[in-house]
């Protein structure tokens, strides 16, 4: 197992510079504004051959009773309960506050290997920086620069000293990202707490509560996955604030990132068209995609009947997402939603064999060729794999450019039942075959050209041609 180093401190201290240090990404949102971080943040980190889990938190405040602050502190009190070592990171700028004594006392209670590292002291002395913080009682404080990077190695090599190499359980390229999107206040944070059996992630009801993109590792049917819960996506003409933009950001770099994404629409709001611009942006980003319809319980038959058809006639064009109607909050329908989940990542990563591919082309030309462009009529010849993930087909033929749309739609969902790839978008490329000497001049004649008729004087006193054309003359008369 990693051991896992928690940063704890309280609000705009640095901890998501260090992080993101510790991390070598830019994984987590940093801004000078207090209280950006709201959930626990996993990411992972290498010092040597020592790798090691870094868990960034929310600004502590261990004395919060109610509120956004106390789900805040709640999911730092979970933080130091799985820690292996706690780096409490404190302003070497501000000195010690009051509230830094508050998470001295929480820490020196926890039993965990704690070490102080006084932020933002870069240009300054460190015996001086440091010299505040030893009334803290948790031992020497270590002077760093989260921005600038200095000291942090010396504090990571202190806080793993005790451990050796850690064996690596899996690589990236086995795990399943699964990314959950939606506007505002849908319950994708529920959702994930409710997959994972566990307040994993602060589920309030307030719009924007997740700020930045958190991502949960966890196991299920042998399999590692990764859960990536996100900001609400609102229009764009109601983004005003700098933190959102970035937020945002943030949500549309884990969809583009992730193999899967569940987009959650809310069954007791109208279905609006920022569910389809999110389902549109996913699309293009060639995702898997399943749809989550939550807080369908207590509907009556009449309103679900006309949920089902609003989403029939809005949600059209992603035809291919299987759609599930299901509460988060009581865990309804959790269990058929990921199998669908699993089965659109096995569509989206699947291998297509030429010999199949072309098979099926052969037949569905057969049963409805392609309509004629003028004098001429498409050829399709054969069919390859070209891409994964969104699957990519390639079609060779003659005049495939003049293909109307029709007919790709009719390729693509032949396709799509003959290889069952439901859940994942579909790609049709046509390469159009050309004559390979249609810009070449046509090679020469070597045939001999005909020797010219010599035109032979006529005898005199014989008439002349154009005196007999005229009628002036008479030819002479043939011999007998």
């Amino acid at each position: 197992m990693k051991p896992s180093v928690v940063l704890v401190g309280r609000p705009n201290v640095g901890k998501s510079t260090l992080f993101n240090r510790l991390t070598r990404t830019r994984d987590a949102l940093v801004a000078d504004l207090p209280g950006l971080t709201r959930d626990r943040h996993y990411g992972h980190g290498r010092l040597g051959n020592k790798p090691y889990l870094v868990i960034d938190t929310g600004g502590f405040e261990p004395l919060a009773k109610d509120g956004i602050l106390y789900q805040m502190a709640r999911q730092t009190e979970q933080a130091i309960d799985e820690a292996d070592v706690v780096v409490f990171v404190v302003d070497g700028r501000s000195g010690v506050t009051a509230l830094d004594k508050e998470i001295a006392n929480r820490l020196r209670r926890s039993g965990r290997p704690v070490l102080v590292a006084v932020n933002k002291a870069e240009g300054m002395s460190h015996g001086v920086v440091v010299a505040d913080f030893h009334e803290l009682g948790l031992g020497e404080p270590w002077a760093i620069s989260a921005a600038h990077g200095e000291g942090v190695r010396a504090l990571i090599d202190e806080a793993l000293e005790a451990y050796s190499e850690a064996a690596e359980g899996y690589t990236d390229s086995d795990v399943v990202k699964v990314a959950i999107v939606g506007r505002p206040n849908v319950g994708k944070s529920t959702m994930i707490n409710a997959l994972l059996g566990e307040e994993r992630v602060i589920a309030f009801d307030q719009p924007g509560t997740t700020r930045d993109a958190i991502e949960v590792d966890f196991e299920r049917g042998g399999r590692q996955y990764t859960l990536i819960d996100t900001a609400g996506l609102r229009r764009r003409g109601k983004v005003f604030e700098t933190l959102e933009k970035f937020s945002v950001i943030k949500t549309l770099q884990a969809i583009e990132d992730a193999q899967v994404v569940i987009l959650v629409l809310d069954a007791r709001q109208d279905i609006a068209d920022q569910d389809a611009h999110i389902g549109g942006f996913i699309r293009e980003s060639g995702r898997a995609l399943v749809i989550a319809v939550n807080k369908w319980d207590g509907l009556d038959a009449y309103v679900r009947d006309q949920i089902k058809g609003a989403l029939e006639s809005q949600m059209s064009f992603i035809d291919f997402a299987r759609f599930h109607y299901v509460s988060a909050l009581k865990g309804q329908g959790l269990e058929a939603l990921f199998r669908s989940v699993d089965a659109a990542y096995q569509a989206a990563v699947v291998d297509l064999p030429t010999p199949k591919l072309t098979r099926a082309l052969i037949d569905a030309v057969a049963r409805q060729a392609p309509p004629r462009s003028g004098l001429f009529r498409p050829k399709l010849r054969y069919a390859h794999q070209g891409g994964r993930n969104p699957p990519l087909i390639v079609i060779h033929g003659n005049a495939l450019d003049k293909i109307p749309e029709s007919y790709r739609r009719y390729l693509e969902h032949t396709f799509r039942e003959v290889f069952k790839l439901q859940g994942t978008p579909l790609q049709i490329q046509f390469n159009v075959s050309t004559n390979p000497f249609a810009d070449k001049p046509a090679p020469e004649q070597n045939r001999r050209k005909p020797k010219p008729v010599e035109k032979q004087a006529p005898a005199r006193g014989a008439p002349r041609p154009a005196a007999i054309a005229r009628g002036r003359a008479k030819a002479p008369a043939r011999p007998k």
